[in-house]
């Protein structure tokens, strides 16, 4: 039987700069580092708060997972910010907000009240966006 999920990945152009992002900007903690030969480096990261799922950053290479063909258009659409690396959650949208902006983290949309919570929406330094969610629910 299956408990949960242990890890997830996102797709990053490179694993040092999308290290240093979310460790230095967004304070995550490194799970694994780990280099194998052949050049595959095993690289996660998850938020101080819980390590239960961790994050695979994955850099798109010519090897057992992909061609040289398809490592290149999963480049491309990186680039094109055409994946979400997710949902983070915060307990004040606003505050983390204003934190993140003095580390140079880029939003592209600032908290914004919605149905959910307040919400706004960031891009990591290879492209890739992610919304960050403070949750409020009517009861």
């Amino acid at each position: 039987m299956i408990t949960s999920i242990a890890h997830a990945t996102i797709y990053v152009l490179n694993q040092d700069e999308a290290l240093d992002f979310y460790k230095n900007k967004l304070g995550f903690e490194v799970g694994d580092d780990l280099k194998v030969e052949g050049g595959f480096r095993w690289l996660t990261v998850y938020p101080k708060s819980n390590s239960q799922l961790q994050l695979v950053l994955a850099e798109p290479k010519e090897g057992p997972m992909f061609t040289t063909d398809s490592a290149e258009k999963i480049r491309s659409l990186i680039k094109e910010g055409a994946f979400g690396a997710g949902v983070f959650e915060t307990e004040n949208c606003q505050k983390t907000y204003e934190e993140l902006v003095a580390k140079g983290v880029e939003f592209i949309q600032p908290p914004t009240q919605q149905l959910y919570g307040v919400e706004a929406m960031a891009m990591d330094n290879s492209g890739n966006w992610f919304s960050l969610v403070e949750r409020q629910f009517n009861e």
